[in-house]
């Protein structure tokens, strides 16, 4: 089976909740991919999205269960109108431009611009090449791609969301480096991690009643 389940048992605990959220042009592929990892899902004609909508998709991360709640721009990156609710407790972000197009790997620079703007400095930070699967239109060279995500310190990676090519594994990599840096941070109490009544989105410690019950391995 899929090392991810939708259907969490809900006598398990949640160790952690992380927001993630979509960001880039409108029809680069934010929703497909969202579709493609939370319900393994791809739709020929997507319709764009109209509201805030997330998807959540548990898994197991070091023993941890994770809670990974993915946020979708909606559509409002057309009016330029994303709001700072939209990005706040947010601990990771997917920037996604589409690979045959320009001028969506151009608009990254702002995107990234508005995303440090209003998160945390400390946000993981996911640039992904979409359509990949459209290798004879490429127009943005993965070494332009590359050099960028290295002058920004952002994770890297193209998928397909048609072809299902990295989805799952983007999204793994960025949930798992978040992982690696709060896990850390929840050791020392303190700062917006520690404060348990923070806004949902960021990780909320939960006390461990069922030491010996965790399974080994494998999820949910």
């Amino acid at each position: 089976g899929s090392r991810m389940s939708n259907n969490v048992d809900f006598n398990s605990k949640i160790d952690y909740v992380f927001k993630v959220v979509l960001i880039g042009d409108s029809a680069v592929g934010k929703s497909q991919l969202l579709a493609r990892f939370a319900r393994n899902e791809f739709s020929i004609d997507s319709k764009a999205t109209i509201g805030v909508e997330f998807q959540t998709q548990s898994l197991v991360i070091d023993q941890k269960k994770v809670k990974a709640q993915i946020w979708d721009t909606a559509g409002q990156e057309r009016y330029r109108a994303v709001t700072s609710a939209y990005y706040r407790g947010a601990v990771g972000a997917m920037l996604v431009y589409d690979m045959t197009k320009r001028q969506t790997f151009d608009h990254m620079t702002r995107w990234l611009e508005e995303l440090r703007g209003h998160a945390d400095k400390n946000i993981v930070i996911m640039l992904i090449g979409n359509k990949c699967d459209l290798a004879s239109l490429r127009a943005v060279p993965v070494e332009d791609a590359q050099e960028f995500a290295e002058r920004e310190n952002l994770c890297f990676m193209e998928t397909s969301a048609l072809e299902s090519t990295n989805v799952e594994s983007a999204f793994l990599t960025a949930l798992t480096e978040i992982y690696r840096i709060i896990s850390k941070k929840s050791l020392s109490a303190d700062g917006i991690y520690g404060n348990s009544t923070s806004l949902k989105g960021t990780a909320i410690l939960v006390p461990n009643q069922d030491e010996n019950t965790s399974g080994k391995g494998g999820c949910c």
